[in-house]
């Protein structure tokens, strides 16, 4: 019985992802399809790579619906809350968090390197999505990779979730990361 216990008890001492941490200022990353407000502080701060949304990923066999797939490249922020603002049939893309995962019951343990997306469903149906983040440095050597998503089901209409996406073997570099990539694919 303690072996069924103890994994649900680790889960629950952990510590809660930040909604709005206060240390440090948010980074506010824009989607390229989004024209900035005039004025906008950082508006040219960093460029970004064109999105490459709605493509189908192969033929569409019948009955089939083609893969919804989004994939664009971000300035990286460790340890910092960042608003995005990217959209992808209806799944809204809302931030990004990267940081190591620790637990409140154990203060210096910590159990792997992560990133936390949170995401809205404002479509109409439900949206399954399939997560992938890919961390570089400023020469573009890749320095770790996530993915994930939902393990059952998808996201309701109206419903907003964040996904944990854990980086495994390769993360001592990662904290000192200079952009990442993120693509998202829906699937029915």
């Amino acid at each position: 019985m303690f072996t069924a216990l103890l994994p649900t008890l680790l889960l629950l001492a952990q510590d809660p992802v930040p909604q709005d941490p206060a240390p440090g200022p948010a980074i506010l990353v824009q989607d390229p399809a989004t024209p900035a407000p005039a004025g906008a502080a950082g508006a040219a701060a960093a460029p970004v790579t064109p999105v490459a949304a709605t493509q189908p990923a192969v033929k569409a066999q019948a009955g089939q619906q083609p893969l919804s797939f989004y994939s664009q490249r971000f300035p990286f922020h460790w340890d910092q809350f960042m608003p995005l603002k990217a959209e992808v049939d209806g799944l809204r893309i809302n931030s990004i968090f990267f940081n190591k995962r620790t637990m409140t019951l154990f203060k210096s343990a910590e159990f792997g390197t992560r990133a936390v997306i949170e995401v809205t469903n404002t479509a109409s149906a439900k949206r399954v999505p399939g997560f992938a983040v890919a961390v570089f440095d400023a020469q573009n050597r890749l320095l770790g990779v996530a993915s994930g998503g939902p393990k059952l089901g998808g996201i309701q209409p109206g419903d907003t979730e964040s996904f944990d996406l854990n980086f495994h073997q390769v993360v001592e570099r990662v904290p000192r990361a200079d952009h990442f990539v993120l693509a998202v694919e829906l699937t029915n």
